[in-house]
């Protein structure tokens, strides 16, 4: 699965994230993503990934209920993604994380 560029609004196309960039750090599945508004962005190559609500904001959807739980027979394709296992809900990818669900950006 490829094609997960976020088109964010939230800083122009020329911002780089890093050290002293301005947006908070946080370790999330193994790497560094930045919280901009209320959404993890991680730098992949040239462009930013949407990597889900930033952590106490999960994904709400209306795919499925909110007791769901993502898992081997779950109803959902599963899919690799970045070094891990996603679920394919309405269009987009959804990671079990803990309690709740991350939108890792669209299903392409």
């Amino acid at each position: 699965m490829g094609g997960h560029d976020h088109d964010c609004e939230h800083h122009d196309s020329d911002h780089t994230h890093g050290e002293g960039c301005g947006h908070e750090a946080v370790e999330h599945d193994g790497h560094t993503d930045y919280v901009v508004d209320g959404h993890l962005h991680h730098v992949h190559g040239d462009h930013c990934d949407d990597h889900g609500p930033a952590p106490g904001h999960g994904h709400d959807c209306e795919g499925h209920d909110d007791g769901h739980v993502h898992g081997e027979d779950c109803g959902h394709e599963a899919v690799e993604h970045d070094g891990h296992v996603d679920y394919v809900v309405d269009g987009h990818l959804h990671h079990q994380h803990g309690d709740h669900c991350d939108h890792h950006g669209p299903a392409n």
